[in-house]
């Protein structure tokens, strides 16, 4: 496995001379030596690559590549084994007008859910401007709230900003 503390990186530096493979003879010690060698490093950049996260953002749920602690509740009393938790990703887009906005997220919500991210971005595309989401405005006086109950998302929009288009990202785990 990678190390956690500084990213998941695939090294550069496993330099090899295609000559000195080429003579290398395939009952020798150093052919055995040669083969161990890539073997670890196929197993290097497998570990790397399935410790990336992935940048899919789709309208069906994904497993995004985040790996999140063990569930505290689980131990050596329980039933379940503690084992570090997927993360799944969901994108929504619909309009967004001025009022509160439902929309059904389809996520089977249980005691085993947890929601980890709640984003998303409205665009006024008539004026070209792009709000995040939650957003409020900087004299505080309009915003646009998020939230995500066990059935729904629920946009409260205060401003007086119609948008053409929103997306809403929701990542969660499921154990």
């Amino acid at each position: 496995m990678p190390d956690i503390k500084s990213g998941a990186f695939l090294p550069t530096n496993f330099i090899w001379d295609v000559q000195q493979i080429q003579e290398v003879n395939v009952n020798s010690p150093e052919f055995k030596e040669l083969l161990v060698r890539l073997y670890q490093n196929l197993n290097l950049m497998a570990n790397i690559i399935n410790a990336k996260e992935t940048s899919l953002y789709n309208l069906e749920p994904l497993i995004n590549g985040q790996l999140w602690f063990n569930n505290p509740a689980y131990n050596s009393t329980t039933a379940i084994v503690a084992a570090a938790r997927p993360a799944y990703r969901k994108v929504y887009t619909f309009p967004l007008p001025t009022s509160v906005t439902t929309v059904a997220h389809g996520i089977p919500v249980t005691t085993a859910t947890t929601f980890t991210r709640i984003y998303g971005v409205a665009n006024d595309t008539s004026g070209n401007n792009y709000y995040p989401l939650p957003w409020a405005s900087a004299a505080g006086t309009t915003n646009i709230e998020l939230k995500v109950n066990a059935t729904n998302i629920v946009i409260t929009n205060n401003s007086t900003i119609s948008f053409a288009i929103c997306y809403v990202v929701l990542e969660f785990l499921q154990t």
